[in-house]
């Protein structure tokens, strides 16, 4: 069993009561009637066997996550399981850096890539319920950077920009992102990118226009987006992993090198220059707190009516991924950076992303509270299949194949 101990040892109170005698600091209290301030906080992670319990066949599992991880497709993974509302299950895999052997941990930090959607939709939710926005004012009234053809802008609402109904064509000037425009720039010259659709009829999925959310929340949060979302949420939630920047991953003692084909390669800035849209980073752990606090386990600092407006959907979909998944998926609609979909039979929540050389992924299914989160540093898709053979598992469906690596190339 790996423990994470974090020592707070209070030694200057001790040094204080040489000082000034037998008073504490605490309402002249002596200090042996004082509260105890020192303590031992211990993380205890379900990452053995003998911790593993529930519905779940959680060896059966770990065995194929673990063969998954041997693929030469793969560096680095971590999975975190969330049953019935409680964490039971975590482990990491392979690499976080081949080039030097350093292995993933627990507290190995990745990149949320497109799952950061869903923070941002959480903070529009909770803004309209302080009363600080109106998810039906257009964009343009908040003097936004984003200009959309035909001047759609001032038709459009914030809430359809949040999901993802601006018209554009899918990933709209992505590519000029990647060479390292600016993202105001992208915004404002958008008025003349190509419609898919007229605004506000259809869903299309972007990221550049996504982020024009940064500037409206920031300007009604009073404070930078990304402040707003750590102060508000992940701090709250003991998500002290969690933030947005680059820093805040390369800048983490142990964080996860992207990699290309098993080859080492250095972090891409571009996508955490839309923080809105793909600039959240964290460790597993607190990547599993955030999707309990998105199942309702953490209703003081994320309320029910904010998850409901959060997670409601607001324009069908057309399936998600592809090939066998894409099949299997069916009525997938978008909410507030937020996707909704079925499966089985089952209803089930969440998101996913990918930025070069990281992957993400968050699929729950709300009645039960259990779900998956995981993310990995290669850009292969196969390990998006890991939270439907956890749900399948969850419901004894006997005949579930989706980590079969039977029909695979052989390495």
């Amino acid at each position: 069993m790996r423990r994470y101990l974090i020592v707070f040892a209070v030694i200057i109170a001790l040094g204080l009561a040489g000082w000034f005698g037998s008073e504490s600091l605490e309402e002249g209290r002596p200090l042996a009637e004082a509260p105890i301030i020192s303590r031992l906080v211990v993380e205890d992670l379900p990452d053995t066997p003998e911790e593993w319990q529930g519905r779940i066949d959680y060896p059966a599992i770990e065995q194929q996550l673990a063969e998954l991880s041997l693929r030469a497709e793969m560096a680095g993974l971590a999975v975190a399981i969330v049953e019935d509302g409680r964490l039971s299950f975590v482990r990491t895999y392979g690499f976080s850096d081949q080039s030097t052997g350093a292995q993933v941990t627990p507290q190995t930090v990745f990149r949320w890539a497109s799952v950061s959607k869903t923070a941002t939709g959480a903070l529009a939710a909770s803004l309209v319920n302080d009363g600080a926005v109106d998810l039906d004012r257009p964009v343009a009234s908040w003097g936004t950077t984003l200009r959309l053809p035909g001047g759609a802008e001032s038709r459009v609402t914030l809430g359809q920009l949040l999901s993802q109904q601006t018209g554009l064509t899918k990933n709209a000037y992505d590519e000029r992102l990647e060479e390292g425009q600016s993202p105001a720039r992208i915004r404002a010259d958008l008025a003349a990118a190509p419609l898919q659709c007229e605004p506000g009829t259809c869903h299309t999925y972007q990221n550049v226009a996504f982020d024009a959310a940064s500037e409206i929340l920031g300007d009604a949060a009073n404070r930078p987006f990304a402040e707003a979302v750590v102060d508000r949420f992940f701090r709250p939630l003991g998500m002290r992993s969690a933030g947005y920047g680059m820093d805040g991953l390369t800048g983490a003692k142990d964080w996860a090198r992207p990699h290309h084909n098993r080859e080492v390669s250095e972090p891409k800035e571009a996508y955490w220059r839309v923080p809105a849209a793909a600039g959240v980073e964290s460790n597993i752990v607190d990547f599993a707190k955030w999707m309990q606090a998105m199942m309702g386990e953490s209703p003081k600092t994320i309320s029910p009516a904010v998850l409901k407006l959060t997670h409601g959907p607001r324009v069908a979909t057309a399936r998600l991924y592809g090939g066998d998944l894409k099949q299997a998926l069916g009525d997938a609609h978008y909410g507030l950076g937020w996707r909704s979909f079925a499966y089985g039979g089952h209803h089930l929540e969440g998101h996913s992303g990918a930025v070069a050389g990281y992957r993400a992924t968050m699929i729950f299914e709300p009645s039960t509270r259990t779900g998956v989160v995981a993310m990995w540093n290669s850009n292969w898709g196969f390990p998006f299949r890991i939270p439907f053979a956890v749900i399948d598992s969850y419901h004894n469906k006997q005949d579930s194949l989706w980590l079969d690596l039977s029909e695979l190339p052989p390495q």
